[in-house]
């Protein structure tokens, strides 16, 4: 497993984000946590969410779930302990149903840039994937701060997802899945629900997706932490393996790309930088 790191950063650097480019040099020793989440800033709105094309195919102003989802993981990263995670905490309190979950998208007129999947969500229905990936980086960051875990937010949203997976009756769809996987391996107790959902996951190559030829999710796509508890639950020989695929993946120009079509041109230069921060986070965390 080898990859050239520099070659990665340089490709961040010429092409990524604002954002990416200092979560790279913050991966890497060259940039504070306070830089990153200057970066971080200017896509918050004043109502404590976040939008402004955080997710690239939701290219609308308003705050969105998604986005929610993408500033927890950077604030995540850098171990935020400022106000903005209560804060954002509260902005999904809001946005939650009475269910406790949250919807996939909500309602914006701006679609202009976005794919069809986020203009044509239903505000009024909760969402497996959606609640399950906030919940999952909510879950990383209140390891290291008891007054996020107890949020209101988090405790309820975390008790429906538990609910609707313990319910489940077969496979959910494959992102679904992931996702699940994800917030169950980030929950201080998943109990058995864990290894129950994992019986579903492809351990020895890719697993469909079932939209576009081609779109694959990997086994690091279900366990892409270490330490995670999920990775008892995969074959070394599996995890060595995909680890090699992801470093082979890497592009002549230094950058990864993504399994997925994106919905615009700027969307598509955007997920590069994203999917390459994190397959160098993804490589350089693990024990090889």
């Amino acid at each position: 497993m080898s990859f050239d790191l520099d070659r990665a950063a340089r490709f961040v650097a010429m092409n990524g984000r604002a954002l990416d480019w200092r979560r790279m040099r913050h991966l890497l020793g060259g940039a504070t946590s306070e830089q990153v989440l200057t970066a971080l800033d200017a896509y918050r709105n004043p109502d404590g969410g976040y939008g402004w094309a955080l997710e690239p195919d939701l290219r609308s102003v308003t705050s969105q779930p998604v986005a929610a989802m993408h500033a927890l993981e950077v604030l995540a990263e850098v171990g935020d302990t400022s106000s903005r995670t209560p804060r954002l905490f509260d902005w999904l309190a809001e946005h939650s149903l009475s269910d406790g979950g949250i919807p996939f998208a909500l309602p914006f007129a701006d679609i202009e840039g976005s794919a069809p999947h986020w203009t044509t969500a239903d505000p009024d229905a909760s969402s497996l994937q959606m609640t399950t990936q906030l919940a999952a980086q909510a879950h990383r960051l209140a390891r290291d701060r008891p007054d996020l875990a107890e949020h209101p937010w988090l405790t309820g949203a975390t008790s429906w997802c538990l609910g609707v997976i313990d319910g489940l009756t077969g496979a959910p769809s494959a992102y679904s899945l992931m996702f699940v996987m994800q917030f169950l391996d980030a929950v201080p107790d998943p109990g058995p629900l864990l290894e129950r959902v994992a019986g579903h996951v492809r351990t020895d190559g890719p697993t469909p997706v079932g939209g576009t030829d081609g779109e694959v999710l990997h086994p690091l796509s279900f366990t892409p932490y270490a330490d995670g508890p999920s990775r008892a639950l995969f074959s070394k020989e599996a995890v060595a393996a995909d680890l090699d695929r992801l470093a082979t993946s890497q592009q002549p120009d230094g950058g990864w790309t993504v399994d997925f079509p994106a919905y615009s041109p700027a969307a598509a230069l955007e997920w590069r930088g994203y999917a390459t921060v994190g397959s160098v986070r993804i490589l350089r965390a693990e024990p090889r």
